[in-house]
């Protein structure tokens, strides 16, 4: 006989819940007929969310880098991947093309001075894309 613990229903009314509620499970969605009785969408006409009073929210670009900066940091970290650092500028360019990166990422590579980076935050802050500003 299974264990229930705390669990105040015994293996049958498991059973008919189980079965009560089988064809919601298996269809994704609801099938009740009672409208009342349905999750409701957020409206259309909700307020926006701010962090704080008087100022709107922003998505993920942390201050001290602007959103195509960080586009193009993570486009660089997708096409480069872990297993190239630490890596010259020409082991960048070559992985990279190795990967069929964009043209523009590239292009950008090819600006890269001549030395060793340890991580994609070095050639970020060698090509000038900024970075996140961290507390200490």
């Amino acid at each position: 006989m299974a264990e229930h613990g705390r669990n105040k229903t015994s293996a049958i009314r498991d059973d008919v819940i189980a079965k009560e509620m089988s064809g919601e499970l298996r269809a994704s969605r609801s099938t009740r007929a009672e409208e009342e009785r349905e999750l409701q969408p957020p409206g259309g006409d909700q307020p926006e969310t701010d962090r704080a009073p008087g100022t709107a929210l922003v998505g993920g670009t942390p201050p001290g880098i602007t959103a195509e900066g960080v586009e193009l940091r993570s486009e660089l970290g997708r096409n480069l991947g872990r297993a190239v650092y630490p890596a010259d500028r020409e082991a960048v360019l070559e992985t990279l093309r190795s990967n069929n990166a964009p043209d523009r990422l590239t292009e950008l590579a090819e600006r890269l001075p001549d030395g060793e980076y340890g991580n994609l935050q070095a050639i970020a802050d060698a090509l000038g894309l900024g970075g996140e500003n961290r507390r200490m």
